[in-house]
């Protein structure tokens, strides 16, 4: 039986600003509590890489591959905010020979994966994130298991409103609520969407990279009909070269504008949240190089309208902000792992 390392990636962030460095604190707050949970499983040295983006994720992971020896555990940081002590106990497990030879809290988008030898990550230079290394282990015959609480485990912290859907599940750290609570966060129009989804008469619109596991869900746990559009899924993890990202929303807003977004969503319910990466990928292109800075989609995600530098996001956000309708913006949280929280269930936490 081997060891096992845990090595949870928390480069430098990519922006500035308030929000910006709230979110980071928030990543460092959680892989604080991340390295304890994995200490407490028996992982035999847990370390928190802060190396700078200018290597890219594929280059950093050969060096690790290269540098390393017997089974890993590897998670960027902010993901699997809700990493349960039993989770951590089946990874180190993995890394330690003790079972599948990897594992992966999802096989088709991953943000936490164990291998029982770090040989198998080699060669894998050209990966621009951890979402698609289940895919490239089983092209290469690696036999890939799956964490049980897939839903649970797909939560990120990829903004600020994440943190705040997050302290709505009833499991998160203590650490990330206390941080939630000093910054004030909260969603925006929760109560309003709230009432929406518990309406039988009302329709919800739920837009962006969702799944029919969710659908499923709010079919069985809301009063309201549901229009449900999931779109542009696999936005991460799709091959280079693929076809330009393409929404119908996204195609509507260009035809009438980032100011129509409101009508729009009106002539087809009564409330909505909204997957703006989407939106964002069909405006600017799949290259988040090329969007508005993280700082303005933060802001965004928050109806923080003064706070929007970019012309477009800005005239999108205002439109949000002044609907008559609750309109939640944000990323792929909000609309799949988050859906729960969001519309009134809390999750018990669990060992």
């Amino acid at each position: 039986m081997g060891e096992a390392t845990v090595i949870i990636l928390h480069p430098p962030p990519e922006g500035v600003g308030p929000l910006t460095d709230l979110l980071d604190d928030a990543r460092s707050l959680l892989a604080a509590h991340q390295a304890k949970l994995f200490r407490a499983a028996g992982a035999a040295r847990v370390g928190i890489d802060r190396s700078s983006r200018r290597s890219t994720f594929g280059a950093r992971l050969d060096e690790l591959a290269a540098s390393e020896d017997g089974g890993l555990v590897l998670l960027g940081a902010g993901a699997a905010p809700r990493l349960r002590r039993s989770d951590a106990g089946r990874l180190v497990a993995i890394a330690r020979g003790q079972g599948p030879p990897a594992m992966s809290n999802n096989r088709h988008s991953s943000d936490v994966l164990a291998v029982a030898d770090v040989a198998m990550l080699r060669g894998l230079a050209t990966e621009t994130s951890d979402n698609a290394l289940p895919r490239r282990l089983a092209e290469r015959g690696v036999a890939v298991a799956e964490l049980p609480g897939r839903e649970r485990l797909a939560m990120d912290l990829d903004s600020p409103l994440d943190l705040a859907v997050l302290c709505l599940t009833g499991d998160a750290p203590r650490s990330l609520r206390e941080s939630a609570a000093s910054a004030r966060l909260a969603v925006p129009r929760l109560a309003e969407l709230r009432a929406v989804a518990a309406d039988s008469g009302a329709e919800l619109l739920v837009f962006g990279r969702s799944s029919a596991r969710s659908l499923a869900w709010l079919e069985r746990g809301t009063a309201c009909r549901v229009r449900f559009l999931a779109e542009e899924r696999g936005l991460r993890t799709a091959p280079i070269g693929q076809r330009a990202s393409r929404s119908t929303l996204g195609r509507l807003l260009e035809l009438r504008g980032p100011d129509a977004l409101a009508t729009i969503v009106a002539e087809l319910a009564d409330g909505a949240i909204l997957d703006t990466r989407v939106l964002m990928a069909d405006r600017f292109g799949r290259d988040e190089a090329g969007w508005p800075s993280p700082e303005d989609r933060f802001s965004s995600d928050l109806l923080a309208v003064a706070d929007v530098g970019d012309p477009w996001l800005r005239t999108l956000t205002i439109s949000a902000a002044n609907a008559a309708i609750p309109i939640v913006l944000g990323g792929h949280t909000t609309v799949g792992p988050g859906l729960r929280p969001l519309l009134g269930q809390r999750v018990p936490s669990g060992p």
